[in-house]
């Protein structure tokens, strides 16, 4: 196993700053770079630092970085999930992973969980210079997530967006609901691994980050609209598409479906629900198939052959 170091970077996306953590492996001349964004409301301090350990140790350079209005990051007003402007945030990261010295800016990889999965297939399926997509439970079918709820929750979720959206037109403050909470809750996710898995990767920090677990109510009426599945025959890279069998939020079989369209795509399906990949019994298989999935299509150090 390789040691790595990690230093805080910063780059600008559409001029605001967005925080990143740099990986190096010690001993690898001109590794390949692995950029790494989470999912929904989610920040790269829950739990994203352990999979980039696991990639630094293996040999890959690692930039891990939150969107523009979360975490570490610039941007106001503060936890508004605008999608263009993550999808933004992820052209920008990978545009700075191409520009850092001493790594291998044309063995770029796009790592994504959940909402950040659907970021990296929506990425790769117009950025066709990427080497390789790790995408973990990813978003795939907006009517599939958002219409997974009851008609009665699902009318106050939209009832609360339209609400904020209003609000947000005459320079209001946003309406806000909970990221995540318990089933039957008003919450934007709400199935039952959800709160206790976040409590799980909050860890110590749960108190400290139990404030921002929130979102402004507005995504409740863009969520429906973004589907990153319908474009995933257009991927040109080789992918990794890791599926939950007993997912709520990105239903399986519609995982699946859009995972076959995937011209080099590859699929690995776990016996757990949304959010368990994160955390054992469950993160070292997962784990251990993106190194694997690595290994073969982007190897720490190239074939010469």
């Amino acid at each position: 196993m390789s040691s790595y170091t990690r230093e805080d970077v910063t780059f600008d996306s559409h001029g605001t700053s967005c925080a990143a953590w740099l990986y190096r492996p010690a001993g690898v001349e001109n590794p390949p770079i692995v950029v790494m964004a989470h999912g929904f409301a989610a920040i790269r301090a829950l739990r994203l630092d352990a999979y980039a350990a696991r990639f630094a140790e293996a040999g890959y350079a690692v930039l891990v970085f939150d969107y523009r209005g979360w975490g570490d990051s610039s941007g106001e007003p503060r936890r508004v999930l605008d999608i263009g402007a993550q999808q933004q945030d992820w052209r920008a990261g990978v545009a700075y992973a191409r520009s850092i010295e001493g790594v291998d800016t044309t063995r770029v990889v796009a790592w994504g969980s959940s909402f950040g999965g659907g970021h990296a297939l929506h990425l790769a399926a117009v950025d066709h210079d990427l080497a390789a997509v790790i995408a973990q439970v990813p978003h795939i079918s907006g009517p599939a997530s958002a219409f997974a709820r009851s008609p009665q929750m699902i009318a106050r979720l939209i009832g609360a967006g339209v609400r904020d959206q209003l609000g947000a037109l005459i320079g209001r403050e946003p309406h806000r609901l909970s990221a995540v909470g318990e089933p039957g809750s008003v919450a934007m996710m709400t199935s039952p691994d959800a709160l206790p898995m976040a409590e799980r990767l909050a860890g110590d920090r749960y108190e400290e980050l139990l404030g921002e677990n929130d979102v402004a109510a507005r995504i409740a009426l863009r969520v429906p609209f973004y589907s990153p599945g319908r474009s995933a025959h257009k991927i040109t890279a080789p992918t990794l598409v890791q599926i939950a069998k007993h997912d709520i939020v990105t239903p399986f079989d519609v995982a699946m479906k859009a995972a076959r369209r995937i011209p080099k795509g590859e699929i690995r399906t776990y016996d757990c629900q949304h959010f368990e990949p994160y955390l054992e019994p469950h993160f070292d298989t997962v784990v251990a198939d993106q190194l694997a999935f690595l290994a073969t299509h982007v190897p720490p150090v190239p074939d010469l052959a």
